[in-house]
């Protein structure tokens, strides 16, 4: 395929759309006031030569930190691992148990076409805090720098007068663990170094692997209690405590707005649940997926079941399948009652009014659907996440949006939200969905997914554009599917000629973002430079990991 010329400006087919800023009341109803932001390209590597200077216009090195009103809404995000929309309640699932997730939904906008910009933790994480598609600064996979010269949500909302905290897992990997949160309330789950860099051995296969083993019995069923189940835990506790000392802040008049971003591990694997989470779903009839020998497979899904060992396991046993759906319920239920435990946190302590919230996850997970396990592929079960966002006094409680929108939206629209100015803002790919919250059409022609290095071969893209969907694996394959008939995807398009136009269009808006021929080699170059970093900070027992700290002494009597 042909490649970009690595420009940083707007392509004609490119077509993202930017949407204005918002002035907001204490009822977050939002007049849109100002112009457009600017358009990002292709996306290059930055080892790649591109002209990546900011547009003219772009914000200065120093800007003033703005003083806080009373119109900023405090901002609650809560993101979940793993978390597959179509096993949820607001997603139509009869058998599921998720009341906070229901009543968010029915308070506020559901949208059903929200996607991951990487199926992958950190990478997906990364792009969600910059707004920006996670290979643009190097960040491609789940042992890939995040450059603490990305600015994010939270260093915006710093300077726009909030107090911003992070509690539970975000796969930060670098020295940076904080991102512009100004305070990070423990530490996460997983490793802040090279630790689990993608390497292959020498007979080119990855050794890291073998997902598949946990989703099936023994690897899938009931234990005592994990330590994932405490991390959990710890994470809801320090953010109710942080809405709490907010409450009490705003009694002795020193309330500013705040931003708290709390991030659970499950219900990420491995599905180990409790005695009396397992239970739960006695009574119920769990559903599995239905034997389906001949649907379309590409590279990325034969690299990636040889790396999780599928033929290893029988994924096709009804009795396992049960057993793993019947888990990953559970914790779904788990983890909806660790968001009711906030939302009661923000009620409870009379903060409802001025507070958004919004739920989400980084990606999905296939759970044996198409005999494939984990995440990584483009299907909607590994893509797709959920968006639940619900503002004060919604206009249209209960709306649904069917606008194909992704995570590097959110960064923009809580930018948006914040009242930050359109001039102190960095382009993003993302565009603020503050017009669709507000019931109002937009125009972008389509969103984009990506994924690099771990466990494959070739980097591989998604574009979905209107009911088209678009997977490309770079030097492999491609697959076209029409969701609007085919929402299982059953059926690909790509070798039918009435479709060649919508294949060639299709590709087309892939290369206006990426550059695959430039991510195909940057990748490569970044696992060997990281090697060489990863084995030095072994040698010198270096650790980047957030140890924490303890509260200010200020907090209690003294």
């Amino acid at each position: 395929m042909g490649r970009l010329s690595g420009s940083r400006a707007a392509l004609p087919g490119a077509r993202d759309v930017r949407h204005s800023m918002g002035t907001i009341s204490h009822v977050v109803r939002i007049v849109l006031v100002s112009a457009s932001t600017p358009e990002r390209g292709a996306v290059v590597p930055e080892n790649v030569p591109s002209s990546h200077a900011p547009p003219s216009g772009a914000p200065s090195a120093t800007v003033t930190p703005a003083p806080a009103t009373n119109e900023q809404p405090n901002i609650l995000l809560i993101m979940a691992d793993q978390l597959v929309p179509f096993l949820t309640g607001p997603y139509g699932d009869a058998v599921v148990r998720t009341p906070n997730l229901d009543r968010l939904a029915a308070h506020g906008v559901t949208f059903d076409a929200a996607y991951t910009p990487y199926p992958l933790c950190s990478p997906a994480r990364a792009a969600f805090m910059t707004g920006d598609h996670a290979s643009s600064f190097g960040c491609y996979d789940n042992a890939a720098l995040f450059p603490a010269d990305r600015p994010t949500f939270a260093h915006y909302l710093d300077v726009a007068g909030y107090r911003t905290a992070l509690t539970g897992k975000m796969h930060f990997v670098g020295p940076d663990q904080r991102h512009g949160f100004a305070e990070r309330l423990n530490p996460d789950i997983f490793p802040a170094g090279f630790d689990w860099l993608p390497e292959v051995d020498e007979n080119g296969q990855f050794p890291r692997g073998g997902h598949a083993h946990d989703y099936v019995p023994p690897g899938v069923g009931v234990r005592t209690w994990t330590r994932f189940l405490t991390y959990d835990e710890e994470t809801t506790h320090h953010a109710v405590d942080f809405i709490r000392e907010r409450a009490l802040a705003g009694i002795r008049d020193t309330q500013e707005p705040w931003l708290l971003v709390a991030s659970l591990h499950h219900p990420h694997d491995p599905f180990h649940v409790t005695e009396q989470m397992w239970q739960e779903y006695a009574d119920v009839e769990v559903g599995i997926p239905e034997p389906e020998p001949d649907l379309p497979i590409n590279a990325l899904d034969r690299w990636l079941n040889e790396a999780h060992d599928t033929t290893g396991v029988d994924l096709a046993d009804p009795d396992a399948l049960r057993t793993l759906r019947r888990a990953y319920y559970a914790l779904v239920s788990y983890v909806d009652r660790k968001i009711g435990a906030m939302l009661d946190a923000v009620e409870e302590t009379g903060q409802a009014s001025d507070t958004v919230i919004m739920v989400t996850a980084d990606h999905g997970d296939m759970l044996g659907e198409r005999r494939m396990v984990q995440k990584r592929c483009f299907y909607e079960w590994s893509v797709r996440v959920p968006l639940l966002i619900t503002r004060p006094g919604e206009q249209n409680p209960g709306r649904r949006c069917a606008e194909p929108v992704t995570l590097v939206d959110l960064a923009p629209t809580i930018l948006d939200l914040a009242q930050v100015p359109q001039g102190q803002r960095t382009p993003m790919h993302g565009a603020s969905l503050v017009p669709l919250l507000d019931g109002e059409p937009w125009d972008r022609e389509a969103i984009y997914s990506e994924y690099h290095v771990e466990k494959v071969h070739a980097s591989g893209y998604m574009v979905r554009s209107g009911t088209l969907k678009y997977v490309y694996v770079h030097g492999h394959d491609r697959q076209l599917f029409d969701l609007a008939g085919d929402p299982g995807e059953r059926h690909d398009l790509a070798g039918d000629p009435e479709r060649a136009a919508d294949l060639e269009r299709m590709h087309a808006l892939l290369l206006d973002q990426f550059d695959p021929i430039a991510l195909d080699t940057a990748t490569r170059e970044s696992v060997r430079r990281r090697a060489v970093i990863r084995d030095a900070m072994a040698t010198t027992g270096t650790r980047w990991d957030f140890a924490g700290a303890p509260p200010p002494a200020t907090r209690y009597v003294r």
